[in-house]
């Protein structure tokens, strides 16, 4: 039987990527499923903090589960980091892809360096104990999106080595290369090593 256990997200669009990466191993189940209406918080200022907040959260919440959350930002370099852990509302509380895209493009119009980073980081709660794992990918923003696939900042940033936005990948492709996905492979290699499900 695999190990269940529950996302502390309410992006439909992490889950889904969580589910088509390992989903043939852990029973992932959703805070939808808990009955959870409420958001979940995220009031640190790291996207590590974050991460753990959202954990913590539900254990507490529902208590005797497994949790896995994650917090992931766009951190461009001309802009010391920015939008950082303020990615999803960096254009305010509506939390608008289309919203946050515009105002990134209209900050970066006359800036010559594109580089940034995406960032994941995932916090696995498990019989009270805390295991915290890391992914990123770098790039460039683009000066206009491309691309209808994914979600955030996809259509406007290119990974290094390839000429596609993440926006125009499939989510097969994305998740050879994406920050989640590396994220994901450095819990799946845990979970293997150590046997924590048993």
């Amino acid at each position: 039987m695999k190990p269940i256990i529950y996302l502390a997200t309410q992006n439909q669009h992490k889950i889904d990527e969580i589910k088509d990466l390992l989903g043939d191993l852990f029973d992932f189940r959703t805070v939808f499923e808990l009955g959870l209406v409420v958001e979940i918080p995220e009031t640190g200022s790291t996207l590590a903090e974050n991460s753990r907040q959202k954990a913590e959260f539900i254990v507490q919440k529902f208590g005797g589960i497994t949790c896995l959350a994650d917090d992931s930002g766009l951190e461009v370099d001309a802009l010391n980091g920015a939008p950082g852990v303020y990615s999803a509302r960096y254009a305010g509380e509506a939390k608008s892809d289309t919203a946050n895209v515009a105002k990134l493009l209209q900050v970066m119009a006359n800036e010559p360096n594109r580089n940034a980073r995406f960032v994941t980081v995932l916090t696995l709660h498990h019989q009270g104990q805390i295991y915290v794992f890391e992914g990123e990918v770098h790039g460039q923003i683009q000066a206009e999106p491309r691309g209808t696939q994914g979600f955030g900042y996809d259509p406007i940033f290119v990974p290094t080595g390839i000429e596609q936005t993440f926006a125009e990948l499939s989510l097969a492709e994305k998740n050879q290369l994406a920050h989640r996905a590396r994220a994901l492979e450095k819990f799946k290699m845990f979970v293997q090593d150590t046997q924590i499900f048993g």
